[in-house]
C-alpha cells in the first residue's frame, strides 16, 4: 500500500505506526502475563510504552538509511554513470570510462541488494563485450569498404573471419563466371578441393550454415587442413535470396555462440562488399574490352604497352610489337555490307588470338587494325608469330549467302631493344611504318621496321 511517492517515506510511516501500535498494545499484554492492572495501565507507563514503540520505529528507519540506502545509492550512481558514458560514447566513440574493473560494485550480501549489484556488474561486462563486438564489426566494415579489388578484399575478409572466431584455417569461395572458385585460403593444403566438398554444396543449396563437429582423435582428410580440427564451419554468403559463395572455417575447438554470431554479422557485411567488388571487376573488364571482338580496346592497349615498355627498359628484356590490318577491307564492306565486314573482323581476331603466345596481348587499335604486344619476344620470335597469324587468315573463309569471302592481312613489326626506341610511341610509329611498307610491297606479307 503506497502512502506517498517515496518508498522510504512510506516505510518510515509504517515503521512509526507499527511502533506506536506495539506501544499501545504492550500494557494489555503485560496484564495477560500477570502484571497488576494498576501498574500496567497507569498514564505514565502507557506513555512510556508508546514512546518506546515509536523510538524502535525511528531506530529501524535510521538503520535502514545507514545499511540499505548507501548500497542503493551506489547502484543509482553507477547506473547514471553508465547512462552518461553510453550517451557520450554514442557520438564520440570514446568508451574509456566504461571499464568493468573500475566501475563494478562490491557484492557483499546474499540478498536482493547483492543480486542487484551482481546484475549491475554483469550489465557492465555485457556492455563492454558489446562495445568490443561493435569495434570488431566497425574495423571489419572499414576493411570491406576500403577495397574494390577482389583479391585483396577476400584476403582481408578471411583474416577478419579467422581473427574473430580464433580459427586456425579458412577459405572463401564464390561463384565467379558461373563456376565456384577459391578466392582466398589460409592453412588449407588443397583449397581447390573445397569446390567439390559436399558440405559446401549443402550450405549453398540450403542457404543455412553447416557446422561439422569431429570427435576428438578422429582422423580427417589430411589434404584439407594442416592441423587436426575439432569443428569445421561452412557458412553460405547470401544476397537477394541467392547464395553467391561460402566461407569455410576450421577450428581446433568448437565454435562457441559468440564466434557463430560474430561470423554471421561479418558474413552479412562481407557479402555486400563481395558483390560490389564483383560488379566493379565486371565493369573494369567491360571497360577494357572492345565490344565487337572482345579484344582489349585501344585505351587499355596503349596503357598496357606503356607498362610493358617501361618494364622492358628496366629489365633489359625484349619487347615485340606488331601492327596489322585487313587488306582491301573497304571493298568487303562495299560489296557485302558492314554486318559481314564485322563478321570478318571478329573471325580474324579469333584467329589471331589462337596463334599468339601465352601472355601476349591483342588490341583492336582501329576499325580493321590490330596491335599485338609480345613481352619477351625478339625479332625472330615476332616473325614466327606474325607468320602464323598471316597464314591462318589467308586460309580463313567467311560465307555469305552462298558466297565465300577470303581475306589477307599485312603486318609490320618491331622489337625493342634490337630496334632502339625512346618511348612506346616510337615503337608504334616504327611498326606502323613497317605496315605501310608491307602494303606498298603487295600486301599479305610481314615486314620488319627499319
Amino acid at each position: 500500500m503506497r502512502l506517498t511517492r517515496s518508498v522510504f517515506d512510506d516505510l518510515a510511516i509504517w515503521m512509526i505506526s507499527v511502533g506506536f501500535i506495539i506501544g499501545a498494545i504492550f500494557p494489555p499484554m503485560l496484564v495477560g502475563f500477570g502484571v497488576p492492572r494498576e501498574v500496567a495501565f497507569t498514564p505514565f507507563f502507557f506513555v512510556v510504552c508508546l514512546l518506546a514503540g515509536i523510538t524502535v520505529g525511528l531506530i529501524n528507519i535510521r538503520l535502514m538509511r545507514v545499511v540499505v540506502m548507501p548500497r542503493l545509492r551506489a547502484l543509482v550512481d553507477g547506473m547514471r554513470m553508465i547512462e552518461s558514458v553510453v550517451e557520450n560514447a554514442t557520438y564520440t566513440g570514446d568508451w574509456t570510462d566504461c571499464d568493468p574493473e573500475s566501475c563494478q560494485l562490491p557484492v557483499d550480501s546474499d540478498d536482493v541488494i547483492g543480486e542487484s549489484a551482481d546484475a549491475f556488474n554483469h550489465l557492465i561486462r555485457v556492455l563492454q563485450h558489446s562495445h568490443e563486438v561493435e569495434e570488431r564489426v566497425d574495423d571489419f566494415s572499414k576493411t570491406m569498404t576500403s577495397q574494390l579489388e577482389l583479391g585483396p578484399l577476400c584476403n582481408g575478409a578471411l583474416s577478419g573471419f579467422v581473427a574473430a572466431t580464433s580459427s586456425s584455417a579458412g577459405a572463401i569461395l564464390a561463384d565467379v563466371g558461373g563456376e565456384l572458385s577459391v578466392l582466398a585460403s589460409f592453412g588449407i593444403v588443397e583449397a581447390e578441393s573445397l569446390c567439390e566438398n559436399d558440405h559446401v554444396r549443402l550450405a549453398l543449396r540450403t542457404q543455412e550454415s553447416v557446422y561439422v563437429e569431429l570427435p576428438e582423435g578422429l582422423s580427417v582428410n589430411a589434404g584439407l587442413v594442416e592441423f587436426q580440427p575439432r569443428e569445421v564451419a561452412f557458412m553460405p554468403l547470401i544476397i537477394q535470396s541467392k547464395a553467391i559463395g561460402a566461407v569455410v572455417l576450421a577450428k581446433s575447438t568448437v565454435f562457441e555462440r559468440d564466434s557463430r554470431s560474430l561470423s554471421q554479422i561479418f558474413g552479412r557485411t562481407f557479402v555486400m562488399a563481395l558483390s560490389n567488388a564483383m560488379k566493379h571487376g565486371d565493369l573494369q573488364r567491360i571497360a577494357t574490352l572492345d565490344p565487337l571482338t572482345n579484344c582489349y580496346n585501344r585505351r587499355f592497349g596503349l596503357t598496357r604497352l606503356r607498362e610493358e615498355y617501361s618494364r622492358a627498359k628496366r629489365s633489359g628484356l625484349p619487347l615485340g610489337l606488331v601492327i596489322f590490318d585487313i587488306d582491301h577491307f573497304k571493298s568487303v564492306n562495299d560489296s557485302h555490307g558492314h554486318l559481314i565486314g564485322d563478321r570478318v573482323i571478329v573471325n580474324i581476331a579469333k584467329k589471331a588470338k589462337l596463334h599468339l603466345r601465352e601472355g601476349d596481348v591483342l588490341v583492336r587499335y582501329g576499325g580493321e587494325e590490330f596491335l599485338c604486344i609480345l613481352p619477351g619476344a625478339t625479332s625472330e620470335g615476332v616473325v614466327a608469330v606474325c607468320e602464323r597469324i598471316r597464314r591462318a587468315v589467308e586460309t580463313m573463309a567467311v560465307r555469305d549467302r552462298g558466297r565465300t569471302i577470303s581475306c589477307t592481312v599485312s603486318l609490320g613489326f618491331t622489337s625493342f631493344p634490337e630496334t632502339p626506341a625512346e618511348d612506346e610511341t616510337t615503337l608504334i610509329r616504327k611498326a606502323d611504318e613497317a605496315l605501310y611498307r608491307a602494303k606498298d610491297d603487295g600486301r599479305n606479307r610481314t615486314v620488319e621496321a627499319a
